[in-house]
């Protein structure tokens, strides 16, 4: 198995069932380019890009699990911002999307600023704007990142959040847009399915808020440091970040007492506006 050339094995796989690329690539929610970089051994796949491949060649189980363990040998990557940038954030939204679309529980931690999943369109922008976008290339972030929210609206999927007390507080944007951010924060947190927790700065801590990071069921975990975003599958390590985010749940506060205390940050902010 250590030999196994993933890329030429899949290319094989596709042209012996006499699949076309640009199929494939549609059904495994990439582009045709990025297949072709794949098959091609010019860019080495991770290991959701060889699971969404197989599952579009509809290839047997014993096939899938050799090659899928195959790729779970560098099942941990990291992709630098500054590529992901290069070839469009946008697609890579949609990429998240689809990952999404096909997890049951999502669990999401983050000490840096309001989830992506949660945020305003103003509170969007003001993040996206700091990257150095052409107007067109934020325009398409913007659109990408708000269709990533509908998601939150199928209750057959479940959501937590956990956000430190400081993501509330820092003033990304001015004080009345940062009320409405918190107010929005409050009424997706009275969704069915979504359950949002505050660390305040004042609980004990469990561990160290070092890095945003989220789970998709049990299986994959996305963290995001300054300079890459960092894949891994492999089960220890997507363990570690599950025990990390139940004990910051643990600590968080959530239900009424978390929507007081977010209010109580909102009206200072509105104070700070009428007043400012």
């Amino acid at each position: 198995m250590n030999n196994i050339n993933i890329g030429r094995a899949l290319r094989e796989l596709r042209e012996a069932g006499g699949r076309q690329a640009k199929a494939v690539a549609r059904s495994a929610v990439m582009s045709p380019s990025k297949l072709s970089k794949i098959e091609n051994e010019a860019l080495a796949p991770s290991v959701m890009d060889v699971e969404r491949i197989l599952t579009a060649l509809e290839v047997s189980e014993e096939v899938k699990a050799r090659l899928t363990e195959a790729a779970r040998k560098a099942a941990t990557e990291a992709t630098a911002w500054r590529i992901l940038r290069r070839t469009g954030l946008h697609k890579h939204q949609d990429e998240i999307r689809a990952i999404e679309a096909q997890t049951s529980l999502m669990r999401l931690f983050q000490p840096s600023c309001f989830p992506g999943l949660l945020q305003t369109p103003e509170y969007a922008r003001a993040i996206l704007s700091r990257h150095g976008y052409t107007q067109g290339a934020l325009e398409k972030m913007m659109g990408a990142r708000l269709l990533r929210q509908e998601v939150l609206h199928d209750t057959a999927r479940t959501f937590r959040f956990v956000v430190t007390e400081s993501v509330l507080r820092w003033k990304i944007v001015r004080p009345s847009m940062l009320a409405a951010q918190l107010d929005k924060l409050i009424t997706m947190s009275r969704m069915p399915n979504v359950s949002i927790g505050v660390l305040p700065l004042s609980a004990p801590m469990t561990d160290l808020p070092s890095s945003s990071f989220v789970l998709f069921d049990t299986n994959l975990a996305i963290i995001e440091i300054p300079h890459a975003e960092i894949t891994t599958t492999e089960a220890k390590d997507v363990e570690l970040y599950l025990n990390k985010f139940d004990g910051f749940e643990g600590a968080a506060v959530t239900g009424e007492e978390m929507r007081r205390f977010v209010a109580g940050l909102r009206d200072d902010f509105l104070r700070q506006q009428e007043s400012g």
